[in-house]
C-alpha cells in the first residue's frame, strides 16, 4: 500500500475544530486546544473527543482531516477501532457470569477449559480466572509472536484457538500471581471461557449482555471476514516508527484481536459504557467492587505513571486527585484513551494513527484526558 506523508497543506486543513455543541469555556477550551496540539504538533491526521461534564451533557470535538489524500472532514463521533478497550467489555461479561454463580473468580481456568492450558511452565490448574483478568497469570502474550498485522497478513482471518497455540508454544513468564505482565492471551482465554460457559459465541454475549443492554447503537463486534468499518469514520493510519510516512490501514481483519481487542465503537459510546459500568448498570455491587480492586503496574509496562490494573479496567491517578477509570486501546490505524470518574464525568479521545507519528503523541493524549477531567472540577465564576 502506498505511503502518505503528512504534508504542511494537510495540517493546515486539519486545524479547524468541528462546529459542534461545545462548551464556551472550561474543559471545552482545554479539549479544543488539546486536539489542536495532537494534530499540529503530534501530527495525527485526525483527533476526535467526546466529553461528559458534571452537568451530564455530552459534547463532541474534532480536529484534523478524515483522510489525508482528500482532506475530508472528520465525522463527529465517528466510529473507530477501539482495540484493548474490548477487554473491559469481555471482563464485564465474565463478572456477570460470576454474579450468576456460573463462574468462580478464584477457580482455576482448568475447571472451565480442561486440559487446554498447558505448556512450558504453564498449567491451567494453577492459573485462576482472576489472574487472567488481572494480567497476573504469567502467560506469554500471543501478539508478541504472530505475523505483523500491518503487513501482508492483515487480511487473514485467524481462529482464537490458533492464537492460543501460538502463545502456548512459548514458556511462562513467571509463576501465576507473583508478578504483573500485560498479555492478550489472558483475554483470549476469557473469551473462550465465556463461550464454554454460555454455549454461545463471544460476540453474541458481548452484544446481548453489554451493547444492547445499555443502548449502544454504534458499537459492534465485527463478524468473520468483516474488514471495513460500517458507519461514518475517519481513515486509520500506521507509521512503522515515529517520523515514518503514514500508510492508510483502515481495512484489516481484526480477528487476531478477538476478545482482547476486536470491537468498533465511537468516543461517546465508550463514555456511555464506562459511566454505565461505574454506575452499576452492568454489574452487581460485589462484582463491580472486584473489578475495581487493583494491583500495581510496573512503570516499565508503558501504561503511564501511577496506573493500576483491576479486572479489565485501569485506574489512573488524576493530577487534581481521585482516580479516572477506563482502559485504552491501540490497534493499527487507531489509538483511543478513556477516562471516567465516579461522579459521572468522562472523556474519550481517539487519534487516527498507531504507531504514533511522533514519540510525544501518546503522552499528549493522556495529558489531555487529565486536563479535561480536572478542568471540570474547577469552580465556575
Amino acid at each position: 500500500m502506498a505511503s502518505v506523508a503528512v504534508t504542511a497543506a494537510a495540517l493546515a486543513v486539519s486545524g479547524t475544530l468541528a462546529p459542534t455543541a461545545a462548551q464556551a469555556h472550561g474543559s471545552g477550551d482545554v479539549v479544543r486546544k488539546g486536539l489542536d496540539r495532537l494534530v499540529h504538533k503530534d501530527r495525527y491526521p485526525a483527533a476526535l473527543a467526546a466529553t461528559v461534564g458534571r452537568d451530564g451533557r455530552t459534547h463532541h470535538f474534532t480536529a484534523g482531516v478524515a483522510e489525508l489524500r482528500t482532506g475530508a472532514k472528520v465525522p463527529v463521533d465517528g466510529q473507530v477501532r477501539v482495540g484493548s478497550n474490548t477487554k473491559a467489555f469481555t471482563a464485564t461479561v465474565v463478572l456477570q457470569l460470576v454474579g450468576e454463580g456460573k463462574v468462580a473468580l478464584d477457580a482455576p481456568i482448568e475447571r472451565y477449559l480442561p486440559h487446554l492450558v498447558r505448556g512450558k511452565g504453564i498449567d491451567g490448574r494453577r492459573i485462576t480466572v482472576r489472574q487472567l483478568l488481572q494480567h497476573t497469570s504469567g502467560l506469554p502474550n500471543y501478539t508478541d509472536f504472530i505475523s505483523d498485522p500491518t503487513g501482508k497478513e492483515r487480511h487473514t482471518y485467524v481462529q482464537p484457538r490458533t492464537l492460543l497455540d501460538v502463545a502456548l508454544a512459548h514458556k511462562a513468564l513467571f509463576a501465576p500471581g507473583t508478578r504483573w505482565s500485560y498479555s492478550n492471551t489472558n483475554y483470549l482465554l476469557a473469551g473462550l471461557l465465556i463461550e464454554k460457559v454460555t454455549g454461545r459465541p463471544l460476540a453474541d454475549q458481548i452484544t446481548h449482555r453489554v451493547i444492547d443492554r445499555i443502548g449502544l447503537r454504534h458499537t459492534y463486534f465485527p463478524g468473520v471476514g468483516d474488514e471495513r468499518i460500517r458507519e461514518a469514520h475517519p481513515q486509520g493510519y500506521f507509521a512503522s516508527k515515529p517520523g515514518a510516512p503514514l500508510e492508510n490501514i483502515t481495512e484489516l481483519d481484526p480477528s487476531w484481536g478477538w476478545a482482547a481487542g476486536q470491537l468498533i465503537s465511537t468516543p461517546s459510546e465508550l463514555n456511555r459504557f464506562f459511566t454505565a459500568l461505574l454506575g452499576g448498570e452492568l454489574l452487581k455491587p460485589a462484582q463491580l467492587a472486584q473489578m475495581r480492586t487493583t494491583v500495581e503496574v510496573p512503570e516499565s509496562a508503558g501504561l503511564g505513571p501511577g496506573v493500576r490494573y483491576g479486572l479489565g479496567v485501569t485506574s489512573t491517578r488524576l493530577s487534581c486527585g481521585g482516580p479516572a477509570w477506563g482502559h485504552g486501546g491501540d490497534i493499527p490505524g487507531y489509538s483511543t484513551r478513556t477516562g471516567a470518574t465516579g461522579d459521572g464525568r468522562a472523556i474519550t479521545v481517539a487519534v487516527t494513527a498507531d504507531g504514533p507519528p511522533t514519540e510525544r503523541g501518546p503522552a499528549d493524549v493522556q495529558a489531555l484526558l487529565d486536563s479535561a477531567l480536572c478542568e471540570d472540577l474547577r469552580p465556575r465564576a
